[in-house]
């Protein structure tokens, strides 16, 4: 969908922009073309490009067979008719495809499906998570969402098929984990992520954990070109994840509707912060190949 492309594109240096502009171009319903961008970085044979493709790689790839297996208690509780295990199953289902975002939105139509609020798609094109989520937390049925629930498993099968061929390259995860961040300025502070259900800050700490594993995924690159960055971030992503810890709770985190305005105002600062720093990085590892 690219809710937050607008955003990133601002935030980004210019080899970074290239590099999403051929992302947002380049994408269909049914492929995601290669990234380019003048100036490759190093060159694709590089160990250390290869060595940050492949450690990424493997975190989307146990990502999806995560979210594949988690939606499968949750789909069955969905055509079972069980409200109560289908909420319990909710969150656990969400959480790995939040940390894969920017990569699922690459897809074309494969994101919408899964992902798309209310307010996103045409009415009659409303289905995936948050469809289900509205009949479980406003509507208190499952009435109508066996088919919805069954199409949602065979997306995020087709989803993990499709991320074992996806091309890779260096500057498009670090462009990922910014994009992460903007997923949480654009649509979990608002809390309009998770409107019904109101489990934003899994989503929250989705997303983050996302955004570090993208980060970590180039961060030996970026520790060539700018070490000093490469620290702070490291800071800054330990000071948004300790920002979470008031609202943890045995079972997950408290009801976004629990946090006040200055709670989500300092949760807020210490993202745009975080994100200030890793629009850097693109950039600097481009730069890096330079020096």
């Amino acid at each position: 969908m690219h809710r937050n492309l607008v955003r990133t594109l601002i935030c980004l240096g210019a080899a970074a922009l290239l590099t999403a502009l051929a992302t947002a171009c380049g994408s269909s319903d049914d492929e995601t073309d290669a990234t380019t961008m003048s100036g490759k970085l190093r060159s694709e044979t590089s160990p250390q490009v290869e060595l940050a493709v492949a450690d990424y790689r493997t975190y989307l790839e146990e990502n999806t067979a995560l979210l594949v297996a988690n939606t499968k208690p949750f789909v069955a509780a969905v055509v079972a008719g069980d409200v109560g295990a289908a909420k319990a199953r909710y969150a656990a289902a969400r959480i790995p495809y939040e940390r894969i975002e920017p990569v699922a939105e690459s897809f074309g139509s494969l994101d919408p499906r899964i992902d798309a609020r209310e307010n996103d798609v045409p009415a009659n094109q409303f289905q995936g998570f948050h469809r289900i989520e509205k009949a479980l937390w406003e509507e208190g049925s499952t009435k109508g969402m066996a088919p919805v629930a069954k199409q949602l498993q065979a997306d995020v099968e087709e989803l993990a098929a499709k991320v074992k061929t996806v091309d890779l390259q260096a500057v498009q995860i670090a462009n990922g984990a910014n994009e992460l961040l903007g997923e949480v300025s654009a649509s979990k502070i608002t809390g309009e992520e998770e409107r019904y259900s109101h489990i934003d800050l899994v989503d929250f700490e989705a997303n983050v954990e996302g955004s570090l594993a993208a980060f970590e995924a180039v961060k030996g690159l970026l520790d060539e070109s700018d070490p000093g960055l490469s620290g702070e971030i490291e800071a800054d992503f330990k000071m948004v994840s300790n920002s979470l810890e008031p609202y943890r709770t045995p079972d997950g985190f408290v009801s976004y509707t629990e946090l006040t305005k200055a709670d989500t105002k300092k949760l807020a600062v210490a993202i745009d912060t975080l994100a200030e720093k890793l629009s850097q990085v693109p950039a600097a590892i481009v730069s890096s190949e330079h020096q």
